[in-house]
């Protein structure tokens, strides 16, 4: 490649630098086919245009919205290889968000179950816990008769 060629790609340090996102995430990212290299530099370094800038912010985006890397990997080869390719991509990553919003909606009624616990454990405990009484605690956090 000529030099001229050279200052249009960057580096997949200066990719990293512009993104913000780890070297080592990026070099993932073009293997598993989410970004892709120009080619190499002279010196074998992976070169990148402004398309992979575009292609780390929407990976970014997905992230964002709760998607897994694996889901981003699975949306993008459905999207590129038939019966799928070509068809738009709206229907697909709505059925990815929805997923997405499942799992999250999951997981936040598990975290309020775990609130629910705390609260019933600090009102259950609450003269332990605010060192009015330390009888409970005086053999290690195990169960006392009183609380048992």
């Amino acid at each position: 490649m000529t030099s001229s060629v050279l200052r249009d790609h960057m580096t997949v340090g200066e990719l990293s630098g512009r993104t913000g996102v780890s070297v080592k995430n990026l070099r993932q990212y073009t293997d598993w086919g989410l970004i892709y290299s120009v080619g190499r530099s002279a010196t074998g370094y992976r070169l990148f245009d402004d398309e992979a800038l575009w292609c780390v912010e929407l990976i970014g985006l997905l992230r964002g919205l709760g998607l897994t890397i694996a889901e981003i990997r699975d949306l993008t080869h459905t999207l590129t290889h038939p019966p799928h390719q070509g068809q738009g991509a709206g229907t697909l990553l709505a059925q990815r968000l929805r997923q997405s919003r499942a799992r999250i909606e999951d997981r936040i009624s598990e975290l309020q179950q775990t609130l629910a616990r705390i609260d019933a454990y600090e009102s259950d405990h609450l003269a332990e816990l605010t060192g009015q009484s330390e009888a409970c605690w005086a053999r290690g956090p195990r169960p006392c008769q009183d609380c048992a």
